[in-house]
């Protein structure tokens, strides 16, 4: 489903942008807009769609557009031209009071610099977007605790901002936009500012946040690798343009133009790439009621020394060898129950690098098994080969 739509969306900085928008449609460019009229452009045409609950990273250089795209959103900086519609309302209709209620009840913001009142406690700040709402003090000390220890900030709140390392600092400013219970989180650099040990720990819990609370997510980043990680899709932003939109497969395997590839030639592959983006379908299964002669024609059809077992739902319940088929049916048995060996398992989001270890001494496929105890693929040595030798052409 369909959260957020932009359609032609331009921001034009100066005295006369229309005059700005007249020259892009004539094809002039940022620093042709620059030098003819004096104007700056911020975002240039930009279209794409945001999908409920979904991760949509904007990435790019320092003056690529992405900050000024990110504010156009929810009109904080004003669009010279184009279309916003959020959950099918247009925004660019609303009048000041209408919109004011709008970014009240969709919107929540987290900021680079943290944004905190160096004089509120850390649940005082916790609790601001809910007390510029108006809700009751009881009500807003309530959410701002729960959002507290959301972000393990739980026991903190009685401290003052300048008490708190810069991570601490981040999570309250996360804190403060989930407190509102936003349906939408725009994102801004949040994690720029932060060593990389503790930027890492951030990302991890921002995942962590994302699979419980249902939020589509709106995050702004100059860093490839946090986009990758981090993104479901991802726009990319030159001189105000989105130069390509894609997941984070397409945009390592599929660059359009020479910007964006040069964006992702240093990317190490086997820390982006996860279990899930590498795995095939097995060529067979064997189901927990069939039996040893089953398991042998369907080893045999497929040229495959080893078949995987899976019950109800394709629960996993583990690995049969050939001469293990080979010997109950020489001593005439009609269960394989007794064979069935336990193997290592990957789990979907496990990544590459993660995952190297296991498969390098494995013979046999690597099953990949999500948190239900589900098969949902299987990973085969030589694709993992071929993956990495990809990183070192």
């Amino acid at each position: 489903m369909e959260k957020i739509v932009v359609n032609n969306l331009s921001k034009i900085f100066g005295d006369t942008p229309k005059k700005g928008i007249e020259l892009l449609e004539e094809g002039y460019s940022k620093d042709e807009v620059l030098e003819e009229a004096e104007l700056t452009v911020g975002v240039n045409n930009a279209s794409f769609k945001v999908n409920s609950e979904e991760i949509f990273v904007i990435m790019g250089l320092s003056g690529s557009g992405k900050s000024t795209l990110l504010r156009c959103l929810n009109r904080l900086i004003e669009p010279t031209a184009g279309e916003i519609k959020i959950d099918g309302i247009d925004l660019m209709s609303l009048n000041k009071e209408e919109l004011l209620e709008i970014r009240k009840e969709k919107f929540g913001m987290v900021f680079q610099n943290f944004g905190l009142f160096p004089h509120r406690t850390v649940l005082e700040n916790a609790e601001f977007g809910l007390e510029v709402q108006g809700s009751p003090e009881e009500e807003r000390r309530e959410k701002a605790k729960e959002a507290l220890e959301l972000v393990g900030l739980a026991g903190w709140e009685d401290q003052k901002p300048d008490q708190l390392s810069g991570g601490m600092q981040q999570r309250v400013g996360l804190a403060r936009a989930l407190a509102v219970d936003p349906d939408i989180l725009l994102m801004d650099e949040p994690f720029s500012a932060l060593d990389p040990l503790i930027k890492k720990d951030m990302q991890d819990q921002l995942l962590d946040l994302y699979e419980d609370l249902n939020k589509t997510i709106l995050f702004i980043t100059h860093d490839l690798d946090e986009a990758l990680k981090l993104g479901d899709r991802i726009a990319i932003m030159k001189d105000g343009e989105i130069v390509q939109l894609g997941t984070p497969e397409e945009i390592l395997t599929d660059a359009e133009n020479d910007y964006v590839r040069e964006f992702v030639q240093d990317v190490n592959r086997s820390r982006i790439l996860t279990a899930e983006d590498i795995m095939t379908k097995p060529l067979a299964l064997q189901y927990e009621q069939d039996g040893p002669r089953t398991a042998m024609h369907k080893m045999k059809k497929n040229e495959i020394s080893s078949i995987f077992v899976v019950g109800k739902g394709r629960k996993f319940k583990g690995i049969i060898e050939i001469e293990d088929v080979v010997e109950v049916i020489n001593q005439d048995e009609k269960e394989l129950s007794d064979v069935i060996q336990e193997t290592p398992l990957a789990d979907p989001n496990e990544s590459l690098d993660e995952l190297f270890a296991d498969i390098a001494d494995l013979n046999i496929p690597l099953p990949v098994v999500n948190d239900d105890g589900k098969l949902l693929g299987i990973i085969v040595k030589s694709t993992v080969l071929a993956n990495l030798a990809k990183e070192s052409i």
